[in-house]
Formats: C-alpha cells, structure tokens, sequence
C-alpha cells in the first residue's frame, strides 16, 4: 500500500491550495480528484471569482483576505502568469442596509481605503452601473476577480514541482483511522497516510457523515450576456459588485473577461438544496429569467443576448461561515468545508490553513468563526 505524509480528499480550489502548502513544506503528500483537474462540477470554475477586502459578511474575514492577497501574489511570481486582476469593488445596496453598512464596518475597522458613494455618483463614475435613487454604494479600489481554473492550475503545478503527487479521475470510496493516520479506499486502490485533508466540496458530507447535516448543497447558476455597449464593461472601467435588491436579494457580477458577456448571479439562486451526483446541471429559461431580470434594471446597457449560461455548487453552512477546523475526535483529519458562496478568494490563505492544521494541530490565523464547536448543540439535536 503506498504510504504518504499527508493525502488531501478533492484537488479544487481549496485541495489544490492544501496540496501546495502541503508539498511546499517537504511533505510527501498526495492529491485525490473524482473529476479532471480543473473541471466544473462543484464550485472552483466560471471564468472569474470575486476577491474583494471589503468584508460585509463579517470584519473578521479581512486579516484572512490580507494575507490570501499576498499569497495570491506570490503564486502569480512563481506562475508567471496573471491569476488576479484589479478592478475595484462595489458594494451596494438601499441606504441602511446590511450590505452597505457591513462592508463600511470592515473598511473601518480595519483602515481600508473606501469611498461611500450616492447612485449618481456611482453612475458618474462607472456608466455601466444604473442604481435606485435610494442606492449607496462602498466602493474599494483594492477588490477584482480571480480566475479560477488557472488558480487551480498553478497551484496543482508548483505542488508537483515540489514533489506532491495529484491523481485526477479516482473517486475517494471510504477512509478510515489507523492508528494516529489513515488509510484512504479509492476506485483504483488504497493509499495509507499520516494525515487527511478533507477539502471535498459539495461532496464533504458523504466523506464526514458526521457533518452531512450542518452542509447544504445548492445549485447555482451565472450568465453570461453580451453588452450593448462593450466599452462600459472593460476591467479597466467596470468594478465587481455585490449589490443588495433587499436584505433578503443579493445579486454579483463582474466585467468582461476571457469569454464573451457581462458575467451576473443571484446569491441562492432559486433556493434549491441538491444532491451534487443529481442535480439539473443544464440552466434553463426559468434560471436565464433571473439573472436577465435583474440585469435589465440595474445595467441595461449589458442585458443584451445571452451568450453564457453555466451551473455550480454553493454549498451552504447554517450561519453561511466557513468550517475550517480539525476532526474533534481525530486530530490527524483536518477539514475545510461549507463555503456557501463566497470562498474561492480565500483559497490561497486557507491551504496555508490547512497545511498548518495538519502538520502542528493549530494555526497563527484566527478561526474564532469558523469551528466546529459553534454548532455543538445542532450537531446532538435528533
């Protein structure tokens, strides 16, 4: 049986990461991936990912955001090539609301530069953008998009550069604990290691039965529509946003970039719990409607035809924070999941993470939110 330092469960955005901090540090490590590397079946792909500092979500995230900036960087020196591009971000919503008020919180707590802007001065500035009158707008010049595949890309490269071994096309059956390792069943074999990594998406509740009901699978769908005016939606002159139609009703987008169209998607979507092997992975008129409907409202001159629809997994956390934390019974496994739509910019920071969890058991970065002891008593409930 092949024997490993450590074996990381999915090589996605958050595997991939793991594997290269994991291979950066002499480790003999294996990454294991059911599907191709990359591929668009869970929820590391669709061209652009946001990355943004201002954290509306909690102040918390921004020290992690600063540091995944950095290592971001710094894989984008050893690449050669360009994995994030700048454009600035916008968070916007009715005045008061959480969005706005959340996203200013983190830019003041953690002395980020921001400008709070009224609807005509967000349209004065960015013409693509037609906001309510009751809109404001956190804008933040440091905020972009990643591209994923190629993060992944790199990642998995340098990782095998550093001696990590990747198998794609091998679904991971069953594990179990050996003593203080593991030893890991797939189609093809069984591999044993002192150390698991459990980095399986959507698919996290069938490796950890144990957290299959604090994660929801949801499917997602982004679009893709041709502008009406091309030049308004450039990356040099069109930031991401997060805009709030009401505290309930978050759309996301992005300019241009790498395949044709203004890229939107509806936080939640339609609010359909999946399984990730079943769900309808072909968008329909009723997901198009959606996102075209918003689209039409709040930057017409994008909503022309639609040249991109695509499905993906959120998968989804009760409080929507991130699980990153070692196996409370066995402190060899090491797990980050339930992501719910907003974790591919953390990538980079959370394989450092992980790596730091699987080969001391703690980690300098604060996790205060992302334990699993928060949901202690949901965990003993029939």
């Amino acid at each position: 049986m092949p024997s490993y330092d450590a074996i990381v469960l999915g090589v996605g955005g958050m595997g991939s990461a793991a594997l290269y901090h994991l291979a950066r540090r002499g480790l003999k490590v294996l990454g294991l991936e059911r599907y191709d590397i990359p591929h668009d079946m869970g929820s590391s792909h669709g061209v652009t990912r946001i990355i943004r500092l201002a954290y509306y979500e909690d102040p918390s995230y921004v020290p992690l955001l600063r540091r995944a900036f950095e290592l971001w960087r710094g894989l984008e020196k050893e690449a050669q090539d360009t994995l994030l591009v700048t454009t600035g971000s916008v968070d916007a919503g009715p005045a008061g609301g959480s969005v706005v008020r959340g996203s200013v919180a983190s830019c003041e707590t953690h002395n980020l530069p921001h400008q709070v802007l009224t609807n005509k001065e967000v349209t004065q500035r960015f013409p693509g953008y037609n906001l309510p009158e009751d809109t404001l707008a956190n804008y933040q010049p440091d905020g972009g998009f990643l591209i994923p595949e190629k993060c992944i890309v790199a990642h998995v490269n340098a990782a095998v550069e550093a001696g990590g071994e990747v198998h794609g096309r091998e679904r991971a059956l069953s594990w179990e604990p050996r003593g203080e390792g593991v030893e890991v069943r797939t189609e093809r074999g069984a591999y044993s290691a002192g150390r698991l990594v459990v980095c399986g998406g959507s698919w996290t509740g069938r490796l950890l039965p144990e957290l299959d009901r604090l994660l929801t699978p949801e499917r997602q769908v982004l679009g893709w529509f041709q502008p009406l005016r091309p030049d308004l939606f450039t990356p040099s002159v069109f930031p991401v946003f997060n805009v709030a139609v009401s505290e309930t009703e978050r759309y996301y987008g992005f300019p241009v970039f790498g395949v044709p169209g203004f890229k939107v998607g509806r936080f939640h979507h339609l609010s359909e719990a999946v399984d990730p092997d079943t769900m309808d992975r072909q968008p329909n008129a009723v997901d198009e409607k959606v996102l075209r409907d918003f689209t039409d409202r709040y930057f017409p001159q994008a909503s022309g035809p639609a040249t991109m629809l695509k499905t993906c997994i959120f998968t989804n956390t009760p409080d929507e924070h991130f699980i990153l934390d070692v196996h409370p019974d066995l402190p060899q496994v090491s797990i980050a999941a339930g992501f719910s739509g907003h974790g591919f910019k953390f990538c980079s920071v959370v394989g450092e993470i992980l790596a730091d969890l699987a080969t001391k058991g703690h980690t300098e970065h604060d996790l205060g939110l992302f334990g699993l002891r928060r949901f202690a008593s949901r965990s003993t409930e029939g």
